[in-house]
């Protein structure tokens, strides 16, 4: 697919301005939605829905609907609730990881406790399934309290296997395609749903491939230079024992010495200051970062044939762009 985009700002920003007015409207009811006589919910959770995500995923949500002609209002709450589901799944991942940095800001659990976390976390699930509750699609109802529990089944998938070096690519990708495709998948199909669901399985199809490929090149950023550049920290899978693809292909590859420092590092979680340096040269000489990435433009390039029986439209052509732009972020 031929795709003419400008030069001067990113797809994604594209993608944001032809569904400007829905974003807004979306963020008005975001916001509204957070309010709780407890001052504690909002505040916690302000800190990080206002942390300067892309909120790529309710944006699939409204171009969805908007490739499907849609009309009403309905498509506002759907996107309100992904981007809650989004923000809950968040904090409860930062809990299991024990992590101190989300989108380069001290993260919610460091700064009010891991039960503090855990309970906004559930509140968002609740407010997200009153929002679906809400447009009296039950079919939407469906695709995205599925897609929560998919999505959970990913992070037990994701925690039993870590520090488990014997863990296969195949596994590495039922845990990808659970933990984080999922939600993509379903954004994109419960918009495409309420507009008739004409294109809800091709939008389906883009969104689980986008997904894939976001993650694999997010996995791959963690051991390269590159996203330090971004000012993102690098490491944070190697710290957390994480077995992400990187690993996954540096290990079958690797020498006695390097499997040495693997099972070390990894399975026995023994790890000194030097250490993160010696994996970033493992991933890199053995070639698993440029591995992971052409299996991301792999699924970069599925994406884009799943939109190619949507009809030609700019959002269409903007859709392409965003799965290719989120290969090229790693360059």
């Amino acid at each position: 697919m031929q795709v003419s985009t400008r030069t001067d700002i990113s797809p994604v920003e594209q993608l944001h301005a032809l569904v400007a007015a829905d974003m807004r409207a979306t963020d008005v009811l975001i916001h509204e939605r957070l309010s709780s006589a407890v001052a504690l919910i909002p505040d916690l959770a302000k800190h990080l829905i206002d942390s300067g995500g892309k909120r790529l995923r309710p944006l699939l949500t409204l171009a969805a609907a908007q490739v499907g002609g849609y009309h009403g209002a309905h498509h506002i709450k759907l996107a309100a609730a992904v981007e809650f589901i989004h923000t809950a799944t968040l904090l409860h991942d930062d809990v299991v990881d024990d992590s101190a940095l989300r989108r380069g800001k001290v993260s919610a659990n460091i700064v009010w406790g891991n039960k503090a976390s855990v309970l906004v976390g559930d509140f968002l699930f609740s407010r997200a399934f009153e929002l679906m509750v809400e447009t009296d699609e039950l079919k939407v109802l469906g695709i995205l309290s599925h897609a929560s529990a998919v999505i959970s089944e990913g992070e037990v998938m994701q925690l039993k296997s870590s520090g488990n070096l014997q863990a296969s690519e195949d596994h590495y990708l039922r845990v990808v395609s659970a933990k984080t495709a999922e939600l993509f998948a379903a954004a994109a199909e419960a918009g495409a749903v309420i507009a008739g669901g004409e294109h809800a399985k091709a939008l389906r199809a883009y969104g689980q491939n986008l997904g894939i490929a976001f993650q694999l090149v997010d996995d791959a950023l963690d051991y390269s230079g590159r996203q330090a550049l971004m000012g993102k920290a690098v490491g944070d899978d190697f710290r957390e024992g994480k077995v992400t693809l990187p690993v996954i292909l540096a290990v079958a590859r690797a020498d006695e010495a390097a499997l040495k420092f693997w099972k070390k590092t990894i399975e026995m979680g023994t790890q000194g200051e030097a250490d993160l340096d010696r994996a970033i040269t493992l991933v890199e000489q053995t070639g698993a970062i440029a591995d992971t990435m052409e299996r991301a433009r792999g699924y970069a390039g599925l994406a884009c044939r799943a939109l190619e029986t949507l009809p030609e439209s700019k959002i269409r052509d903007v859709l392409a762009a965003v799965a290719d732009f989120c290969v090229a972020r790693a360059y």
